[in-house]
């Protein structure tokens, strides 16, 4: 496995983080178990969860899965990186404005500690804030992780679907602080998604943030099987996009074949070589699914495959403003 600094921390993640959404709503205890002792076998010590993940009144039940998975011992919450998230309401939650989604002081003490008893831990290596909330000053914010870090519930800070100018600010007020600041920013990702380019992932690099790509296969549509789901039904859902870009598709399912590598692995392949990029998350449903992810390590891209696949999936043209303005 390989490994990497996330952002200008000295924290080593592996250059595979394991997303952990699926766990609950489409992968049973038994195999989440599974899928989380591979991947300590295979090195990957980097695990994503929130918060909400479970969904609905289900919302908590992933944490609590994992928490039961630690709790089996063996030294599997010693080796493992764990990141998770604030913001959403929870299905716990008393009714009343303060339990709605947000980022307030109140809300971040009491949903931090909801997550360490699911997680059944004392501390979480990396608290992301899954959205922005535009109504809380930085002051509050920072201070209340400030004091999560001090009291050491938490040990970084990171961001997630912010705008690279709210990471700027973020960064700025951080820094009137004294205070590390974001480690990291979590952001929608792939080659079908190339918008980050432009911005968000040009400042994270320059402003110290590692960048975790979520969603790195765009919801199954750069997948191996993509293209067999127009079977059937040609309408809504994943088949109505496969449709509108059914010839790109092709050709990328043509370019993977000449390389004699799977389309998700090489699309994972791609984010993983961006130099911006920490660790893509993957979230598998399945044993299988995480072993196959896991190659994406091995793949190495050349000049010539890189540009057919901007050909084939082309990004904004560059950094903010040069891509436009010039």
């Amino acid at each position: 496995m390989q490994y990497s600094y996330l952002g200008k921390s000295g924290l080593k993640v592996s250059r595979i983080c394991l997303g952990t959404m699926n766990f609950g709503p489409a992968t049973d205890e038994k195999e989440a178990f599974r899928i989380m002792d591979a991947a300590l076998d295979a090195g990957v010590n980097f695990f994503d969860t929130a918060n909400i993940y479970g969904w609905g009144e289900n919302s908590g039940l992933t944490e609590e899965i994992i928490g039961r998975w630690f709790n089996q011992g063996g030294g599997r919450r010693e080796k493992v990186v764990l990141a998770t998230k604030v913001y959403g309401s929870m299905h716990d939650d008393t009714d009343g404005p303060n339990n709605e989604a947000g980022l307030s002081a109140y809300k971040i003490r009491r949903h931090l500690e909801g997550s360490l008893r699911r997680l059944q831990t004392d501390h979480i290596e990396l608290y992301q804030m899954h959205h922005v909330d535009p109504a809380i000053s930085w002051d509050e914010l920072w201070g209340s992780f400030e004091n999560a870090v001090h009291q050491g519930k938490i040990g970084y800070v990171g961001s997630s679907n912010f705008a690279a100018w709210q990471i700027a600010i973020a960064q700025s007020e951080a820094k009137n602080r004294h205070f590390l600041g974001l480690v990291s920013e979590q952001h929608k990702y792939s080659l079908n998604c190339r918008l980050p380019e432009l911005e968000v992932l040009p400042a994270a690099k320059e402003l110290g943030l590692g960048v975790i790509p979520w969603s790195p296969l765009d919801g199954g549509l750069l997948g191996r099987n993509a293209l067999q789901k127009l079977e059937g039904t040609r309408s809504g859902g994943i088949a109505g996009r496969i449709e509108q870009q059914q010839t790109q598709l092709e050709d990328f399912a043509a370019l993977c074949r000449d390389l004699g590598e799977p389309q998700d692995t090489v699309a994972l392949a791609w984010v993983a070589a961006n130099p911006a990029v920490t660790a893509p998350i993957i979230g598998p449903r399945t044993l299988e699914q995480f072993e196959t992810a896991l190659k994406c390590l091995d793949v190495t891209l050349d000049e010539a495959v890189l540009k057919r696949l901007d050909e084939i999936f082309p990004g904004p043209g560059g950094h903010a403003p040069n891509a436009y303005a010039w």
